[in-house]
């Protein structure tokens, strides 16, 4: 007989991929919505191209200089490797934002900056997070048997293995609030609010939708998960476009992460 919790996630991942599938019929496929889709909510991006390479400069620069600094510290203090990871991950984000943050501040001051408007976007985001669900498991389903076909390992994220053997709930209370809080705002604001904002009013929107999304992949170093974290990445975009707030890309991408992480915990070979 089945362990209760497993099946109780199970069950409960088959009631998220229904919502999500209702979704997706009365969105997208259902004849009022393809005969009417509304409006793109999201104003054109008329940054200038020096402008926006500066900005991806300073989140990069963030990005790499700060965990340099993170692994040397915990080498210095012989931290143990569960905490230099979560050490040097949450500076990896930190100096990405970091970098946005001098960005906004710094060199950005000729547009006013728009209301995050977080309680308006938690609905949508919450739509957006139910829409993915379905997308992101056929595609993932479809994904790993390619790479089983063509010989190629299928493993899990390192992020997995922390979940499951680390036992300070100090750790684990910073990795969540990482995964669930700290990543979804700069990974939003560099690939939605930055990369597809800029493309969209300069290359063909398939291309402005895909290239952002396949770059937030690759981000993740995780071959196996590469292609549903495109689709992933494109639900975010989409989200943005037709509510026109960032806030609810990020809404939704909080609630992806933060259920991956109750997945870990309660079914760790399932997730």
């Amino acid at each position: 007989m089945p362990a209760p919790t497993p099946v109780f996630a199970s069950a409960l991942e088959l009631i998220l991929v229904a919502a999500g599938l209702v979704l997706l019929w009365r969105l997208v496929f259902s004849p009022a919505a393809r005969a009417g889709p509304p409006p793109a909510q999201l104003d054109p991006c008329h940054t200038p191209l020096s402008d926006f390479f500066l900005f991806l400069w300073l989140a990069i620069c963030g990005g790499l200089v700060l965990p340099v600094i993170a692994q040397q510290a915990a080498r210095a203090l012989a931290l143990e490797a569960p905490t230099k990871l979560m050490v040097v991950n949450a500076a990896f984000q930190g100096g990405m934002l970091a970098g946005i943050a001098v960005y906004r501040v710094f060199f950005h001051r000729r547009t006013p900056r728009p209301p995050l408007a977080l309680g308006s976007s938690l609905l949508p985001g919450f739509a957006a997070f139910l829409l993915s669900l379905p997308l992101v498991v056929l595609v993932g389903l479809a994904w790993t048997g390619l790479l089983k076909l063509c010989g190629l390992p299928v493993e899990p994220q390192d992020a997995v293995a922390f979940f499951t053997r680390t036992k300070s709930p100090v750790l684990l209370a910073a990795m969540i609030a990482l995964a669930a809080i700290i990543a979804p705002i700069t990974e939003e604001l560099i690939f939605r609010a930055g990369l597809f904002r800029y493309a969209r009013t300069r290359l063909p929107r398939w291309a402005a939708l895909l290239l952002p999304a396949c770059l937030f992949a690759a981000l993740h170093n995780h071959l196996a998960s590469f292609a549903p974290l495109v689709v992933l990445g494109i639900v975010f975009s989409l989200a943005y476009e037709r509510t026109g707030r960032i806030a609810t890309a990020i809404v939704a991408h909080a609630l992806f992460n933060t259920y991956s992480v109750l997945r870990i915990f309660i079914d760790p070979p399932a997730a």
